[in-house]
């Protein structure tokens, strides 16, 4: 019986691996490519044509929701499941939009990886329970609506604006300008129409961007 091949998206090598092993576990699955950036991400699907994609959002560069969406327009057929530390409804919602057909956090178990993968080849989009209820409780308190507002990369931003990072660490961690982080830091303020970092920080909060575990509460200094 022919395998379901699958390409493996993630900045870390520890990671990929991590994915490689589960995946090698399953009698049906097997790995054709792998890729550490959204370019690199794009290439390799044109090369080997996989089944699925499995991505994280947060790729050095352009994010992984930008890949996304390269790898849907050459393909509109592509099935893409987004695994991801990123347990807000944020990320999930514009993953969503972007075509992602299932999107599971690696705070779940593995077997949802899986099933999630098993999914997307069905035509079915799964969505891990901790991610559905942060949706549901992210349209509740209104928060769904502003930060439909901001990309991608503006909403990882805020993310890492929110647990005190500073520009330039922001800047070397997504390989992006510091001019870059202090651009989007003021745009995020007005489109948001917030006017501190500290009320960015609560936002954040109630948002589900971050939490307390994440050393969300003492906000950066000025980008």
């Amino acid at each position: 019986m022919r395998k379901i091949s699958l390409m493996i998206v993630d900045d870390h090598p520890v990671v990929r691996e991590g994915y490689r092993r589960l995946i090698e576990l399953q009698p049906d699955m097997t790995i054709v490519a792998e890729a550490e950036d959204a370019r690199g991400a794009y290439v390799r699907y044109r090369e080997t044509a996989p089944d699925a994609v499995i991505m994280d959002v947060t790729l050095p560069g352009a994010t992984g929701i930008e890949a996304l969406r390269h790898i849907r327009q050459y393909n509109p057929d592509a099935r893409v499941v987004v695994f991801t530390m990123h347990q807000g409804a944020a990320f999930a919602l514009k993953a969503i939009e972007a075509g992602a057909t299932g999107y599971v956090t690696k705070s779940s178990d593995p077997e949802e990886l899986i099933a999630a993968i098993r999914g997307a080849i069905a035509g079915r989009s799964i969505i891990s329970p901790d991610l559905m209820r942060a949706i549901a409780q992210d349209r509740i308190m209104g928060n769904e609506t502003r930060l439909r507002d901001l990309s991608v990369r503006q909403t990882e931003i805020l993310r890492l604006i929110a647990r005190g990072w500073t520009a330039e660490r922001i800047a070397d961690d997504l390989a992006i300008s510091r001019k870059t982080v202090q651009n989007n830091h003021y745009q995020i303020k007005s489109i948001l129409d917030l006017d501190t970092d500290a009320k960015l920080v609560w936002f954040a909060l109630e948002a589900g961007l971050v939490g307390e575990q994440d050393g969300a509460g003492h906000p950066a200094g000025p980008a």
